[in-house]
């Protein structure tokens, strides 16, 4: 069964050179465009099979984060079908989706709201939440008072509060203390076991061959290649490679076509 289907997903953004660009599109009703169009995401077909931990791996500006976020709904894709079977949690870049003047309790609460859990049960985790975040008096005190390490905790309690099916992970991990990312790698480890569905963005390759079943690769917007984990990680070596000593990964009208593999599901 697949926990998310994505069929012809494209994401694409407006580039204007100034703001006054933009005024001048809409006082002339789009009757002249000021604007140059970059896609993020471009034509992307992917499923993911529920209970599999899938790295999705790339240079920067590949398309990654953009992906997760179309699936966790904080972005709307320009173009295309999204499926998603099973409730979703993100962690993803540090303190998206959090509301900076609000409390860490407040933030939980609404992100169980946002997830359409009661504020009933919400409270009734608030003790476990508050204990793993490790934040001590923090807990209730504004967001933007949080060092990022802070954040990262509050938002890794909150997300696997809420027993989701499915998560998704963007690099969250990389900040905080040691201890507290064996705290939460142990923790996915359970999630693992337990037959959650999870979408790990990673540049750490050791991190990807200890959770992962499957891979992804992209790059440019597109997905090039999908498979066993050692294989794609071969294949993102080979891909940061090149992109540092020619610099040609920048546009999918510019790839090295002798590196693009069709990914089969």
């Amino acid at each position: 069964m697949k926990a998310v289907e994505l069929k012809g997903i494209s994401k694409k953004y407006n580039i204007y050179e100034r703001p006054l660009d933009r005024l001048k599109e809409i006082l002339l009703r789009n009757s002249r465009c000021y604007h140059k169009e970059y896609w993020a995401l471009n034509d992307i077909d992917v499923a993911f099979e529920k209970g599999k931990t899938t790295a999705l791996l790339g240079p920067n500006g590949s398309g990654k984060s953009t992906l997760l976020q179309i699936i966790a709904r904080v972005l709307q894709p320009t173009k295309g079908e999204l499926i998603v079977n099973g409730r979703v949690t993100a962690i993803l870049e540090l303190g998206a989706g959090f509301q900076m003047e609000y409390t860490g309790r407040e933030n939980v609460l609404l992100n169980g709201m946002i997830l359409g859990i009661s504020q009933e049960e919400m409270f009734t985790r608030m003790d476990s939440i508050a204990e793993f975040a490790e934040i001590g008096d923090f807990f209730d005190q504004p967001v933007k008072t949080y060092s990022s390490g802070m954040i990262v905790r509050l938002a890794f309690a909150s997300a696997i509060s809420v027993d989701p099916e499915i998560l998704l992970v963007d690099e969250a991990l990389a900040v905080g203390d040691y201890r507290f990312q064996l705290k939460c790698q142990a923790k996915i480890r359970q999630m693992i076991d337990e037959g959650k569905t999870i979408l790990f963005v990673s540049h750490d390759k050791k991190t990807v061959k200890e959770f992962c079943h499957k891979a992804i690769l992209m790059n440019a917007g597109r997905i090039i290649a999908g498979g066993e984990v050692d294989e794609i990680l071969s294949k993102y070596d080979q891909l940061m490679n090149q992109s540092y000593s020619s610099q040609i990964f920048t546009e999918p009208s510019t790839m090295n076509r002798t590196h693009l593999v069709e990914y089969t599901k």
